[in-house]
């Protein structure tokens, strides 16, 4: 194993500019990805967890000034911030207008905050995406160019032996195998996000009209 590391960084050190600089994007790549994933993974939980725990309350107890106190302990939850903007919008125009425009108005501020809450899910999961796409590329770029490196240093060489190919096709190899590290995780990253953050947009959609309807029916 260590050899077999000590290797790798050998043919590290005898690559070209362009091999070692499409190397650097890649593992630049590689970190900004693993972070994203870090972040949205926790982010994303979260929110799901305590979306699903206030709504288990709300239903329970169906009263919004209970819900919007309990809606307190579920700040990272993307519904409770939902039904929060609709109490503030209920409470600053229940006695200002009639009912019917006073239900317009929580239905848009329900409405904002569940789109706002939808791009905050969203927000850094189309990186994920690009790595996905373009690493893989950017790797295939890096070997051909290796191996245009390593074919010239042969004529150049006049020799065309095993041993004087395998070290430059190896160092050339490399660049595809990091593009493939970095682009896997993001991919399986990226479909993973879609899918949860897919869930909550659903509830969000599902359940933006029984926030509106709590608040029109409330004595």
């Amino acid at each position: 194993m260590v050899d077999s590391y000590l290797g790798i960084f050998g043919l590290l050190s005898d690559a070209g500019p362009v091999v070692l600089f499409v190397l650097s994007v890649l593992l630049s790549f590689s970190i900004v990805s693993w972070a994203i994933i870090a972040y949205k993974f926790t982010y994303v939980r979260k929110s799901l967890s305590e979306s699903r725990a206030f709504l288990d309350f709300f239903f329970e107890i169906y009263n919004v000034d209970k819900a919007f106190v309990e809606s307190e302990k579920y700040r990272k939850g993307s519904l409770p911030r939902v039904f929060r903007s609709g109490y503030v919008e209920y409470h600053a125009f229940s006695d200002k207008v009639d009912i019917r425009q006073l239900r317009v108005r929580i239905a848009r501020a329900v409405k904002r905050e569940a789109n706002a809450e939808s791009k905050r899910l969203s927000s850094l999961v189309p990186f994920l995406a690009t790595v996905g796409n373009t690493a893989p590329f950017i790797g295939l770029f890096g070997t051909v160019w290796g191996i245009m490196t390593s074919f010239h240093n042969i004529g150049k060489a006049q020799s065309a032996s095993l041993a004087a190919v395998a070290p430059g096709i190896s160092e050339a190899l490399i660049a595809t195998a990091a593009g493939l590290a970095a682009a896997i995780p993001a991919v399986m990253a990226y479909n993973y996000f879609t899918h949860q953050i897919g869930i909550i947009e659903r509830d969000l959609d599902e359940f933006s009209p029984e926030f509106v309807a709590a608040f029109i029916n409330e004595p």
